[in-house]
């Protein structure tokens, strides 16, 4: 299958190159990767392989521009990131077909993080003139308390794979607001959506050196030359927890301040008065967004006895009945995983819990022949030694298991090292609240499938990590508290 003129236009407007102190340029070795189009195999471009020399250049120009940005007033900061939301508004359409070829999610997908994505820009655009200390006379009367808020200082940014620009956005934009300046590592397989956003904030009139980005397919090697500097003060992380357990640790050489958005084993919680229509609804959108890649996905489907089968049966109808392909079709809602490893991955677990004893109502069968693609499985009744119930699945797959009452359900959803979300259905609200205080998790859908929301704080606990991105808390995780005494005399 060959691309369209339009789709080759598409990624030939995407910068290539390494952005550093405001220039585009090759890597300093001259090396270049290919980026694939995970529903063919084909290549579509080839992008600068940057390496540790490389990004210590990025780190001398986020370093010399810190002060000055620092410095500069937060309404222009505000301005800029208002301008970078208004363009990446204008440009949604090109962008999502951008990602859908680097990454294979479906269009509709692709244009939903774009939108998401830009949402980052206006909200922290909004609060750049809202960071806020206090002048407080001391308890005693005796002086005044001075608190202030100051920028963190340079910060490095690694990106995952499967929200391309999203999950950069979160990033980025607390950091511009705060008057920090970054480097972005972004994930090898899906370049080009974090240059094409790298481009845009130049053209809204981010200053050079501001924001740097380093494609690199040696993340390790690249990263850690910079994660000793001491010009370097924070580091925030979205991937695996096993990742990011050996960031933490290299971390700890420079005390950074650190945030950590880490593994996902998200329970879907289906009570027995749930509205089974809204539960299924709710269960497409945690379990089918992004094709199942994403840290939010719904991992464990627990129903109460009573809904069990017609939960299932419902979801199997649901996902029986989606388009797949490749995603650049506007009515394909299924597109292929991101590489021949992930699909593995899934196929192995679906396998696993077939001969855990699990019922097929729908999927389950490898699907052979170019591209990266798995069917929507929906699984019944399966084992609690499955694999697919204690690892991520990244796919699109739904495992069912019952329960009998609320503490069942409780102790299931909680019976994991993860602690990302949950998504509770009932329409008691008693339960509800009861249900969302004992769940262990830093988010909660109840009666919704989707939480994300750049308003709000995004994150984990246990082992799913910790730091927030979003909301009033987004903007904190860029910004240290300075005290200072201020002795009066007595009057």
């Amino acid at each position: 299958m060959t691309t369209t003129d339009h789709e080759q236009s598409v990624i030939a407007a995407a910068p290539k190159g390494l952005s550093i102190d405001g220039e585009w340029r090759a890597a300093r070795s001259g090396r270049t990767f290919a980026v694939e189009d995970p529903a063919t195999g084909h290549t579509l471009a080839e992008v600068a392989d940057g390496d540790a020399l490389d990004a210590l250049d990025a780190m001398d120009a986020a370093a010399r521009s810190q002060a000055t940005w620092a410095a500069h007033p937060p309404r222009g900061r505000g301005e800029i990131l208002r301008r970078a939301y208004e363009l990446l508004t204008e440009r949604a359409d090109d962008l999502a077909l951008l990602m859908t070829m680097e990454m294979g999610k479906s269009l509709a997908d692709s244009r939903a993080e774009i939108v998401y994505a830009a949402e980052f820009f206006r909200w922290f655009s909004e609060e750049s003139v809202r960071i806020n200390g206090r002048y407080t006379p001391e308890p005693n009367g005796r002086g005044h308390l001075l608190v202030l808020r100051q920028p963190v200082g340079p910060c490095l940014f690694i990106t995952p794979w499967n929200f391309p620009m999203a999950m950069g956005a979160r990033k980025i934009a607390p950091a511009i607001a705060a008057g920090c300046t970054m480097i972005v590592k972004p994930a090898a397989l899906t370049p080009l959506s974090m240059t094409a956003l790298a481009a845009i904030l130049a053209e809204a009139g981010l200053p050079a050196g501001v924001c740097n980005v380093v494609t690199s397919t040696s993340a390790g090697a690249t990263v850690a030359g910079i994660l000793d500097d001491p010009r370097l003060r924070k580091l925030s992380f979205t991937g695996s927890t096993e990742v990011g357990r050996q960031l933490i640790a290299a971390a700890s050489s420079q005390i950074l301040r650190v945030s950590m958005e880490l593994g996902g084993n998200a329970p879907f919680v289906v009570f027995e008065d749930a509205d089974l229509d809204a539960a299924i609804d709710g269960a497409v959108v945690a379990k089918m967004r992004n094709v199942g890649q994403a840290c939010t996905a719904a991992n464990r489907f627990l129903v109460h006895e009573s809904l069990a089968e017609q939960f299932g049966s419902g979801l199997a109808a649901r996902l029986g009945a989606m388009r797949m392909g490749r995603a650049t079709d506007p009515s394909v809602e299924v597109g292929p995983l991101i590489d021949a490893r992930a699909r593995a991955k899934v196929d192995e677990l679906v396998d696993d819990a077939q001969r855990h004893g699990a019922r097929v109502l729908i999927g389950g069968a490898p699907i052979d022949g170019p591209g990266h693609f798995v069917a929507p499985t929906v699984l019944m009744d399966v084992a609690l030694d499955a694999r697919v119930l204690r690892e991520e699945i990244f796919g699109p797959v739904a495992p069912i298991t019952r329960f009998v009452n609320d503490d069942d359900a409780i102790h299931a959803a909680n019976d994991t090292a993860f602690g990302l979300v949950a998504y509770v259905f009932t329409r008691d609200l008693d339960r509800a609240l009861r249900v969302c205080e004992r769940i262990e998790t830093g988010m909660i859908g109840l009666n919704q499938g989707l939480v994300s929301n750049p308003a709000a704080p995004f994150g984990g606990v246990k082992h799913s990590g910790f730091g927030r991105e979003g909301g009033p808390e987004g903007i904190h995780e860029y910004l240290e508290t300075k005290y200072v005494a201020i002795h009066t005399n007595a009057v």
